[in-house]
């Protein structure tokens, strides 16, 4: 299950972001139109999406880490005349645009996961292939690290979020070695911890092609930033502040993610939820958005060539009414 998000590759290394013209297209975007990157990472899209808008239009970046708030203000120099960077979570869009006394957006685009610059940044403890502090922050102005995961959250608590968000077959014997450790001294780094999930696994886990430690960092790194508890919220304020005829766009990188979105994008797109018996209906419910397609668009095989972690990519859109 892959959920390192494709990642932003830099156009300036000859690749583009994932997905982007499928992007686009969903987008359907106005020249003169207000647009919302809740997720700015590279600024990949940002930047396609500024290129489209005229002076009377307007982009609103958002992103976690101040980190992609300071390269983006180099890499959109071009169009910061339409462009504004905020420093927030998605998962603030609705306050956001009302700090900014902006009414609603002609769309919005989600690309959930972590970026290749945290990826990259071995110090910020994303990556189980370099030695760093257990950080694993998002956004570093956040006060929960990996470290506090690991070495306080209960042997339980840590088998849960290892089966749930990392899908870790071996999760109740990690749980136990990371338990059994801290006992005797408190875990700081990303190498000890995969010592320590490499040593209770059985010889032949080891033996896979994918990293032993690859579902537990991500399990963790979902834990601390909460990633999948704000994305009902954001759904849910998107399809509000979206103008009738807006698009909301979302890309996912893991099935955890996928089944949130899909899941609360029909709620969205159901109307009446009366009985088939009943002669009228007495639920008053009414869709609120349309959904553009059923199924997830995925990335085509000319992209997978110079992009292989768009294999995972699933984008779904969907339409205010």
């Amino acid at each position: 299950m892959g959920f390192d998000r494709n990642a932003e590759s830099d156009v300036a290394f000859g690749h583009k972001p994932v997905l982007l013209d499928e992007c686009l297209n969903a987008l359907a975007i106005k020249p003169d139109g207000i647009y919302v990157d809740g997720t700015l990472g590279r600024a990949g899209h940002s930047l396609e999406i500024a290129k489209k808008l005229t002076a009377g239009g307007r982009l609103i970046c958002l992103d976690r880490d101040e980190t992609a708030i300071e390269a983006a203000k180099l890499r959109l120099a071009d169009y910061m005349d339409r462009v504004t960077l905020v420093h927030s979570n998605f998962s603030r869009i609705d306050k956001v645009l009302q700090e900014l006394d902006i009414a609603g957006a002609d769309g919005m685009l989600f690309d959930l996961g972590v970026s290749s610059p945290q990826l990259d940044e071995a110090q910020r403890g994303f990556s189980y292939m370099h030695d760093a502090p257990l950080d694993m922050r998002m956004d570093r102005t956040a006060t929960l690290t990996a470290r506090d995961v690991v070495n306080d959250w209960s042997c339980e608590e840590l088998r849960r979020i290892l089966f749930a968000y990392g899908e870790e077959r071996y999760a109740p014997a990690i749980a136990k070695a990371i338990v059994k450790r801290r006992q005797e001294k408190t875990i700081e780094t990303t190498g000890e911890l995969v010592e320590i999930i490499r040593q209770a696994m059985p010889p032949a886990a080891l033996r896979e092609k994918q990293h032993p430690a690859k579902r537990s960092f991500q399990a963790i790194r979902i834990a601390v930033n909460d990633e999948l508890g704000e994305l009902p919220p954001m759904l849910q304020a998107a399809s509000e502040l979206l103008q009738k005829g807006g698009r909301l766009a979302v890309i996912s990188f893991h099935s955890l993610e996928d089944r949130i979105i899909k899941k609360t994008l029909q709620d969205l797109a159901t109307g009446c939820t009366c009985p088939p018996n009943f002669p009228v209906c007495v639920c008053g419910r009414k869709p609120k958005m349309r959904l553009v397609s059923r199924k997830p668009i995925v990335a085509g095989e000319a992209e997978l060539v110079y992009n292989p972690r768009a294999r995972s990519a699933k984008l779904r859109v969907a339409e205010k009414l």
